[in-house]
Order: C-alpha cells, then sequence, then structure tokens
C-alpha cells in the first residue's frame, strides 16, 4: 500500500467546513487526517497525489463538527442545513468531475468523527450506500457495514497533544497497578446508568467507578494504576477512553451494543481487550478478578503491541492511526472493481 496507493483530494470548498477540522478535543481525529493529508506537497513522497487519473481513491475533505458548529441551529432541532450543505458540496464534486459517476461515488471516502456523521452522509443516497465512510461513531444499527465503512478510533487530544503521562516510558508494570479496573465519565445513553447502579462509589479502593472525577484527582493517574480500564458506551457507541486505555497500557473492557471495533478488519480485539455484555455489569467486578494473572499478562502483551495504532503523531509515522485509516481505506478499495469507460 505504503508505494502504491495514491489519494486524490478535492479542492473544492472554502474553510471552516471544508479543508479544516478541529484539531483537539473530542473530534481531534477529524481536523488531524484532513491536515496531515493535505500538508503533502507534490514534491514530497507519500499517498497523496494531484492528478486525480493516478488515484485509486478520492477524499471529500469536509469536516461534519464545523459542519454543526457554523451550520445548525441548537433550538431548531432540524438536521436539514446539514444535510443540504454536505449534499450541495458533493453535487459541486459530481458536476465538476468525471470520477464519482463512474462508481456512484464507490472509490470515494468521508471521515467523521462527530457523531452525527452516519445522519449527515446518509442525507446523500449514493455517499451512504456506496461511498467509503470512516466513522468514529460506528453502529450497526445506525447503518455502518464493515465491508465497506472503517471504523476509527475517537481520541480526544484536550490542547492537540498526547498527554505527557501516557507518552512516558516505561509505563507502570502489571504488579504496581493497584485497581483491577476504573472508570470515569457522565451518566450518558443507557449503559452508564447500570454501570453507576452497580459499581458506583462500590469499591473506591479496588474498583472505583465514578460520575466524573472529584476536583483535585488525576484522571491519566487512575489509568496508570488500573489493570483493566471500563470503556461504556454513552450517548453513542465510540468512547476516546478505548484509545486512553491503549496509551496507558491498561487492557480495555468494552461495554457496548452494536459497536464495530476501529480497525477490527486487522486487529484481532480478543487478543488485547475484554468485551462483556451489559447484562455482565453486576458481575463485573467477580469476572475481572477470576481472570488468571497470566491471561491479563497476555492482554497487556497485545495492548502494548498495538499502542502504536492508535498514536496520533505529527507528522504521521508508519503504523499509527494516521496511516491505518488509509490502509483501511485501500482494503476496501481493493474490493472494488471499476467499470471505466473503454478509450
Amino acid at each position: 500500500m505504503e508505494k502504491r496507493f495514491k489519494v486524490y483530494v478535492y479542492e473544492e470548498g472554502e474553510p471552516p467546513v471544508v479543508h479544516r477540522g478541529p484539531c483537539k478535543n473530542i473530534y481531534t481525529i477529524e481536523g488531524r487526517f484532513i491536515e496531515q493529508l493535505e500538508m503533502l506537497q507534490p514534491h514530497e513522497p507519500g499517498v497523496r497525489t494531484w492528478d486525480p487519473h493516478r488515484a485509486h481513491a478520492y477524499f471529500l475533505p469536509f469536516s461534519v463538527a464545523d459542519l454543526v458548529k457554523y451550520a445548525y441551529d441548537e433550538s431548531s432541532h432540524d438536521f436539514t442545513p446539514l444535510i443540504s450543505t454536505f449534499g450541495d458540496y458533493v453535487q459541486v464534486v459530481m458536476r465538476k468531475h468525471p470520477f464519482w459517476n463512474r462508481t456512484a461515488g464507490a472509490d470515494h471516502f468521508m471521515l467523521a468523527a462527530h457523531d452525527w456523521g452516519p445522519y449527515v452522509s446518509k442525507g446523500i443516497p449514493e455517499l451512504y450506500s456506496n461511498s467509503i465512510r470512516a466513522l468514529c461513531n460506528a453502529n450497526t444499527s445506525e447503518g455502518f457495514v464493515l465491508s465497506k465503512d472503517v471504523p476509527i478510533p475517537r481520541i480526544n487530544l484536550y490542547d492537540g497533544s498526547m498527554p505527557a503521562q501516557l507518552t512516558a516510558s516505561p509505563l507502570p508494570s502489571l504488579k504496581n497497578r493497584t485497581f483491577l479496573a476504573f472508570f470515569a465519565g457522565g451518566r450518558h445513553g443507557s449503559i452508564r446508568p447500570i454501570l453507576f447502579e452497580h459499581w458506583k462509589d462500590r469499591d473506591l479502593e479496588h474498583f472505583p467507578v465514578y460520575e466524573y472525577l472529584p476536583e483535585g484527582l488525576d484522571y491519566y493517574s487512575f489509568l496508570l494504576r488500573s489493570r483493566f480500564c471500563l470503556c461504556p458506551s454513552g450517548f453513542e457507541v465510540s468512547s476516546p477512553r478505548v484509545a486512553e486505555a491503549i496509551w496507558a497500557e491498561c487492557v480495555p473492557v468494552i461495554i457496548s451494543e452494536g459497536y464495530v471495533l476501529p480497525f477490527s478488519d486487522v486487529l484481532q480485539w480478543n487478543e488485547f481487550s475484554i468485551s462483556v455484555s451489559v447484562a455482565d455489569i453486576p458481575n463485573l467486578r467477580d469476572k475481572l478478578a477470576a481472570l488468571p494473572q497470566e491471561k491479563i499478562e497476555r492482554l497487556r502483551e497485545g495492548v502494548k503491541a498495538v499502542k502504536k495504532h492508535f498514536v496520533l503523531n505529527q507528522p504521521p509515522k508508519r503504523f499509527d492511526v494516521f496511516n491505518m485509516i488509509l490502509h483501511s481505506v485501500w482494503l476496501r478499495r481493493l474490493n472494488l472493481r471499476l467499470r471505466l469507460p473503454i478509450m
């Protein structure tokens, strides 16, 4: 892929909604992917090509997060301006270039960190059905299709940089992690209230579960002291806690329904994480405590092995999250046979 795969980035549109996106906070991945792809210059080696006829895939550099910021009226609860704005952009691409119509958009891709990425894309039938959608909110109940779409990690960089506490080396070993598991977060969605009902403030010495971390306590220090990090879904299926757990070399415990885990077409999640059902929440502490030490050590070694795939580097490095996204798009592009007109 590194030598062959070429992506053409459409130049239509103006910032802030196109060619730009948030590069920090909960939607970091959206802005950083657009930024890193567009920073590549014609004289530099890399995946980007300025000749659309050489491209294997075509990127729509559109920020759903900024679209919501600038075009959505919270009091209206009306998605129409979002869908129509994105639809207008795709129409410009379709009218100005011949490439979309060759495949009905099947070799085109978008990327959205915002939870509403699936809703916005659904307003454009060809894009929703045919195009590659790289989404944080990779929910099978909302139309996510793994054979066509790309599940990507949700990454929350509060100031745009990786947390210093989690980039130190070496991180605490298993024997220096005194907490069995840890969670702190808001009462969002349907799963977290169940978690709080059974475990909030019940065993803060060994199994700390907080509804928001009390003032004065450091979130990352809890991750580094925990063997397992609980990652329950909130309003939507994805959570930045999955990536944060991996950065902290803490085994993620996925508690979700319908969530297609990031890069699950190439990563064996059972080798570095635990998935539990919502029905297991009442017995969660006992379930984790009963795991053999050898299995926990094996899972942590798996976390260390995949850690590089969840890191945002600037500039990107081989096998990091930027290149993993491109690799996932490449895999889906390989499954597509173009029917080009005979010249």
